[in-house]
């Protein structure tokens, strides 16, 4: 797929390419993943494109060209709706955000809801940097959530209120040199679910975050700022260190 994504590519050319039949493929892949194939492809060429418009110069109409979209404003309008942000705006800020709204439609809002609690942890080696955790529909962090939370540093969360409904949990965690090494060697991400939320229901759910994996779906969300939690994190050492010495 990450070799391919100009190419307009069919769920029978990859069952093809694998030596399955589309049925059985579309099984393997979603148990593998939490997605089907077409929904990881589309999800692939989004991340790429977050990567062409940080890292060069390409319009959005190429950018659009190089991730398999014949429309600019087809393209656009997914990006904006997976990413948070429009493909100018994301470039515009690097890639980053401080900020992820939450879903605000009557569908959701109106639904009466529980509360999901519990501890985000980190695998040996993991940075102490900021966590995203919230609730979405699928297993692909994007869009926006019905419930969320930013972290500086992984430990305890509480979501709430989470509509009634069926929600997958999902957190991930950047760190502040992104942009200097390959995304999967500098994101970590946890998931649990599809877990079932009705009135007034507390759930306690623990999630570790692991290295990512190429089975994992992309995190489409514009990624948080881990270099402000950074730097607010190096001065407050270094009042305590001044404070010792003083």
């Amino acid at each position: 797929m990450q070799e391919n994504l100009a190419d307009q590519l069919t769920v029978d050319d990859m069952a093809k390419t694998a030596l399955f039949s589309k049925f059985h493929f579309t099984r393997i892949f979603q148990r593998a993943t939490g997605v089907s194939p077409g929904r990881f492809l589309s999800a692939l060429r989004l991340q790429q494109a977050k990567r062409l418009l940080r890292s060069t110069s390409l319009s959005v109409a190429d950018v659009s060209l190089r991730v398999g979209y014949s429309s600019v404003g087809t393209f656009s309008s997914r990006f904006t709706r997976s990413v948070g942000l429009s493909p100018t705006t994301f470039r515009r800020l690097g890639g980053f955000t401080t900020h992820v709204p939450i879903a605000d439609g009557h569908a959701v809002a109106d639904r009466p809801g529980g509360t999901v609690r519990g501890r985000i942890t980190g695998a040996p080696g993991m940075p102490a940097n900021r966590v995203f955790v919230g609730m979405f529909p699928q297993r692909i962090p994007e869009g926006r959530p019905v419930q969320c939370r930013i972290l500086d540093t992984p430990g305890q969360f509480t979501l709430d209120p989470v509509p009634a409904g069926a929600w997958h949990l999902l957190a991930h965690s950047v760190g502040p040199d992104e942009e200097k090494v390959p995304a999967a060697d500098a994101t970590w991400v946890g998931s649990i679910g599809p877990l079932l939320i009705t009135r007034h229901r507390s759930l306690e759910v623990d999630l570790s975050l692991q290295p990512m994996r190429i089975v994992d779906p992309p995190v489409l969300l514009a990624l948080l700022d881990a270099r402000q939690s950074a730097l607010r994190r190096e001065r407050a050492r270094r009042r305590t260190i001044g404070a010792r010495h003083g």
